[in-house]
């Protein structure tokens, strides 16, 4: 297969939501028929509701100061598949993916023609396998792997990770993972394995005690990251903000996180110092400063991202707006103008309430994909404190913008949220210069 033949093939095997099957035996099967690449380097996975993206992209960028060769699997993608997979912080190429993919999908097939396989593997098996495989053909020390969904039955977890960490755990998913924290806090906590090392944050009591409870249960001790977070009050330069981060063994005072705004990345970042400090016992030469150095050039496109004057931001449940209600309540006192759309499988009422009624006036739009909810539907979420005569809906994304640049004020700052798959969409029309003109 070529490039776009893999995409299509991909695709053909439906959305990696909804087609999702939770269970380690075909993707183990799979890792077994090639020759089990994920055997050949050290790996980190990060699991949890919120940050876990932002995690990886700290520690990511922190290798890659340190000289260590690095793959890096994250998801969903914005733009292009290929996203999802880094070498030395490059994406991989096409090309690559390609061949990959080819492998790949010969090897499911046989496997599930022979009854070796239970079903073809799915979209998100099948990408992890590509992940897994180029991290060891091209001889990475280092594999930084997050977590799709949950972490019992999630794909990457048949890599069985020597470090694992946790990040902060909230209500989403609830179809797949259960309907309490606890419940979603136990599934996640099933990628702590007895042989592993684990990095855990202070967060509700409630899933704390899930966290540790599990910790004990396998033999662990785990590694509490950050003990102190104390972030400047009157940053030097908004919306970067600066702070410190204290842990039990050293301090990195007077970071600045030029591109990781908002006050939940501190957090995340502590998460990324504590597994760069168990690293450094594993014997990586990671310096404090290229610790430092790494924090403060990290960067997660489509998470508070300004493109071209547009704020980008992926709050896809409620612990994401509420970040995304912080960051604008103290960074951003201009009016705001929403351009949202969001998936059916999630608590849409709750981030209406969080983030609609910040906004002057709200666009709705539907991203192109199968879950997305329709504009019309999404306004039936409006709280009462939404003027109705400021909402605007739409069909497509590119007609959104438009839209909102349109009746935006001229002190307005438009804001783009609620579903990455929007935040991806919005960006390659920004990115393209696009318009909805352009687009038909």
């Amino acid at each position: 297969m070529n490039f776009q033949e893999t995409e299509v093939y991909l695709y053909s095997l439906g959305n990696e939501v909804e087609t999702m099957k939770l269970g380690l035996e075909n993707i183990t099967a799979l890792l077994n028929a090639l020759a089990q690449p994920h055997t050949k380097y050290k790996k980190v996975q990060i699991a949890g509701t919120n940050g876990k993206g932002s995690v990886c992209a700290f520690l990511n960028s922190i290798c890659l100061e340190a000289g260590i060769r690095t793959g890096l699997y994250t998801s969903p993608h914005l733009i292009s598949i290929t996203e999802r997979i880094k070498i030395d912080g490059n994406d991989i190429s096409g090309e690559e993916f390609a061949r990959l993919a080819t492998t790949v999908r010969e090897t499911a097939e046989r496997l599930t023609n022979s009854g070796e396989l239970g079903y073809l593997p799915t979209f998100f098996e099948q990408v992890t396998a590509i992940a897994l495989l180029a991290f060891a053909d091209n001889q990475v020390e280092l594999a930084i792997l997050e977590t799709g969904l949950g972490g019992r039955f999630d794909a990457t977890t048949a890599a069985n990770a020597e470090i694992a960490a946790i990040t902060r755990i909230d209500l989403d998913h609830q179809e797949y993972l259960g309907e309490t924290i606890e419940e979603i806090a136990a599934e996640k906590a099933a990628i702590i394995r007895p042989d592993s090392k684990v990095v855990l944050m202070h967060q509700d009591k409630q899933v704390e005690r899930v966290l540790t409870g599990r910790c004990r249960e396998v033999g662990v001790e785990p590694v509490w990251a950050s003990g102190e977070i104390r972030i400047k009050e009157e940053p030097r330069l908004l919306p970067a903000l600066s702070g410190s981060i204290y842990t039990t063994t050293d301090s990195y005072p007077f970071l600045e996180l030029w591109n990781m705004l908002g006050r939940h990345q501190f957090e995340n970042a502590s998460i990324a110092i504590a597994v760069a400090e168990l690293l450094q016992d594993a014997g990586y030469g990671i310096t404090k400063e290229q610790i430092i150095y790494g924090l403060e050039s990290a960067s997660h496109p489509g998470r508070l991202e300004y493109l071209q004057g547009v704020l980008l931001d992926g709050a896809h449940n409620s612990g994401g707006a509420l970040a995304l209600r912080q960051f604008l309540d103290e960074a951003e006192r201009r009016p705001i103008t929403l351009v949202f759309g969001g998936m059916r499988d999630k608590n849409v009422r709750e981030i209406a309430e969080i983030i609609w009624p910040r906004a002057e006036k709200i666009v709705f739009t539907q991203p192109s994909n199968s879950r997305a909810m329709r504009a019309d539907e999404l306004a039936a979420f409006a709280p009462s404190t939404v003027d109705s005569t400021n909402i605007v809906r739409t069909q497509t994304v590119s007609e959104a913008i438009k839209k909102a640049k349109k009746i935006a004020s001229p002190d307005s700052l438009i804001v783009v949220t609620g579903s990455l798959y929007l935040v991806g969409e919005a960006r390659r029309i920004l990115l393209a210069g696009q318009d909805e003109s352009d687009a038909i």
